[in-house]
């Protein structure tokens, strides 16, 4: 390649490159838009779980809060509420006393 030929082309390689450059802008624009959608997109979804879960923790805790426990135990179950003499205390074993003898005694 002579210089002259060189010299006839470099106004189309400038061109070119113009050319390219405002492709690869346009391009790069289109991607962050899209990227901006999805993240959208993913934020509203996100909040709408987080909102499902925070209802279904309080209906968790509306049903399973003492008095309602209670209250359906004794009408669906008919069970009763417990008094002081139906309490069985479990604990760890239980040493008989051990009569202790002195030396002395002997």
């Amino acid at each position: 390649m002579s210089s002259e030929n060189f010299r006839q082309l470099k106004p189309f390689f400038s061109i070119l490159l113009i050319i390219s450059t405002l492709f690869a802008i346009v391009f790069l624009q289109m991607e962050e838009r899209r990227m901006g959608y999805s993240v959208l997109k993913l934020t509203r979804e996100h909040k709408k779980v987080s909102e499902e879960k925070r209802v279904k923790e309080i209906a968790l805790a509306k049903i399973t809060r003492p008095q309602l426990l209670d209250h359906m135990a004794q009408q669906k179950f008919t069970l009763k509420k417990i008094q002081a003499n139906q309490i069985i205390h479990l604990s760890g074993v239980v040493e008989a006393p051990v009569n202790k003898v002195a030396k002395k005694d002997l």
